[in-house]
C-alpha cells in the first residue's frame, strides 16, 4: 500500500502552506517509476471553510482520516494563541501514539504545542514566532532560526518556503536522494537545504562576492573527490580567506567546511542508492570522504544509519 498522507484544512487556511503540501503529496508523478503517496484532505472542523485570499473550500473528509494516515501535515494555523479544537487535538494525540509521523509548516507548530505533543522535544517555527513559542511553551526545546527540526516522528518547519525544504526532507527519507532530487528539479528548487541552515542571513540581496560563492559551490559539487580547504575554496572564489568565510556564512548560514561535508554525505548517499555493487570504500573515495571510517562517522553525525544499512534500506524502498 502507498504511504498515506493526510493534509489538514481549517477555517482561515494558509493557502501557500496548504499548496506546498498538495504539490508534494497530491500531484501524480508517474515519471518517477515508484508508487507515489496517496493523500486525503481532511477538515479540522465543520465547514464551510474559508481560506486566505477570500476563497471558500469544500473538504470531503473529516478527522477520521487521521486514524489511518502514515503522515499528517498541518499547513500553518490561523492564530498562534488559539488552541486547536479538542477533537483535532485528540485525533493528533491518537495518531502520534499509534506511530504516525506529523509535520507542520510555519505556525502549524503551535497546534502541536497546544496539544502537548512538543513537550520535551526539539521544534521550530517562523522566526517571528520563535520567542512566543519559547515563552508560551517552556517545555519545548525551541530551535532558534533553523529551517526545520526533526525529533523522532515529529517534524516542524519555519515559514512558507522552508516548508518545501521540510517536505522534500520527508520525501528524501521515504524514497531516497535520487527521487527527492527529481521532485525538486520539477519544482525548480534546490534539491537539499540542511534543516539547520539559518532562516535569516545578514544580506538578503546577492552581492558580487555572493555570486562568486555561487559559482564556487557549483564547481565544488562537480569536484567533490578533490581535496578542498577553506583557503583553496577562497582562492577559487577569488576572495581573501576571511572575507570568503564571512560571505559564505552570510549566504548559506553554514561554514564552508560544514557545507562541504554535507555535500559529500549527500553524494555518498546517492551513490549507495544507485550503484548497489560498488564497494563502500570506493564510494567514500568518490565522495571525497577518504575512508570507510570517515564515511561512517559523517553519516552518524548527520543522523543517518551506517552506509551498509543505508544501502539495505534504500534497496527495499
Amino acid at each position: 500500500m502507498p504511504h498515506h498522507v493526510a493534509i489538514l484544512a481549517y477555517d482561515g487556511l494558509c493557502t501557500f502552506e496548504f499548496g506546498c503540501a498538495v504539490e508534494l503529496f497530491a500531484l501524480e508523478r508517474p515519471e518517477l517509476g515508484v508508487p507515489w503517496y496517496s493523500h486525503a484532505v481532511c477538515a479540522a472542523e465543520p465547514g464551510p471553510l474559508r481560506a486566505t485570499g477570500g476563497l471558500a473550500i469544500h473538504v470531503p473528509h473529516g478527522l477520521d482520516v487521521l486514524d489511518a494516515a502514515d503522515t499528517i501535515v498541518i499547513p500553518g494555523w490561523r492564530d498562534v494563541a488559539e488552541p486547536p479544537p479538542p477533537a483535532l487535538a485528540d485525533a493528533l494525540l491518537r495518531a502520534h501514539a499509534r506511530g504516525a509521523r506529523i509535520a507542520t509548516i510555519c505556525s502549524g507548530t503551535f497546534v502541536l504545542a497546544h496539544a502537548g505533543l512538543l513537550d520535551g522535544r526539539k521544534a521550530t517555527t517562523h522566526w517571528r514566532y520563535l520567542d512566543r513559542l519559547a515563552q508560551d511553551f517552556p517545555l519545548v526545546d525551541v530551535q532558534q532560526g533553523v529551517l526545520y527540526a526533526q525529533d523522532e516522528r515529529i517534524v516542524t518547519s519555519a515559514g512558507s518556503a522552508a516548508g518545501l525544504d521540510m517536505l522534500l526532507h520527508l520525501v528524501r527519507s521515504d524514497y531516497g536522494v535520487d527521487v527527492a532530487g527529481r521532485v525538486a528539479q520539477r519544482l525548480v528548487i534546490p534539491a537539499h537545504r540542511d534543516g539547520d541552515q539559518a532562516q535569516l542571513v545578514a544580506r538578503p540581496l546577492p552581492s558580487l562576492g555572493e555570486n562568486s560563492i555561487a559559482h564556487l559551490m557549483d564547481w565544488v559539487r562537480e569536484n567533490l573527490r578533490a581535496e578542498h580547504t577553506v583557503a583553496s575554496m577562497a582562492i577559487q572564489a577569488r576572495m581573501g580567506t576571511r572575507s570568503f568565510q564571512r560571505h559564505f556564512k552570510d549566504r548559506t548560514g553554514q561554514t564552508p567546511l560544514a557545507w562541504l561535508v554535507r555535500e559529500r554525505v549527500t553524494l555518498a548517499a546517492q551513490i549507495l542508492e544507485t550503484r548497489p555493487s560498488l564497494a563502500i570504500d570506493a564510494i567514500a573515495d568518490l565522495a571525497g570522504l577518504g575512508s570507510v571510517e570517515s564515511l561512517r562517522r559523517h553519516f552518524r553525525t548527520h543522523g543517518m544509519p551506517s552506509p551498509a544499512r543505508y544501502r539495505r534500506l534504500s534497496s527495499t524502498r
